[in-house]
């Protein structure tokens, strides 16, 4: 474990571009028995790429690991890097899902962005793997 951390240490976050190379797998430990692994955070933000205002959203991702999890540390780092990033609803949800399941090849996974309520409408972006 402490190999990962020095890994995550090492690497310039930087909060302008996403860095899905701050994603780092862990061996699941249980391989065979499915398990439902659900993350939740209230602390995505990213940039109107048109007014350049903050959106903030809580992001839900749930999978269940075939033979890798995410570590939670680099997970949280790379929700972070979208703190800058200019980028539509859609294509946000869209590249967490593309991020995680090129990570982790889950058996399933599922991502929601749910932001908060702008101009009196509520947006919830949802994606899900088959």
């Amino acid at each position: 474990m402490k190999k990962l951390y020095n890994k995550i240490k090492n690497l310039p976050v930087k909060f302008d571009k996403v860095s899905p190379e701050l994603l780092i797998p862990m061996e699941y430990e249980y391989k065979g028995k499915d398990i439902i692994i659900e993350i939740e955070t209230q602390e995505f933000t990213c940039l109107c790429p048109w007014n350049n205002l903050p959106d903030f959203a809580l992001l839900k991702i749930k999978y269940i690991p075939k033979e890798t999890c995410v570590e939670l540390k680099s997970l949280k780092y790379y929700i972070q890097s979208y703190r800058n990033v200019h980028i539509v609803h859609e294509s946000a949800v869209n590249k967490i899902f593309d991020d995680l399941y090129k990570l982790l090849k889950p058996k399933w996974l599922y991502v929601e962005l749910e932001f908060n309520i702008r101009g009196g409408i509520k947006t919830v972006v949802k994606r899900e793997s088959k």
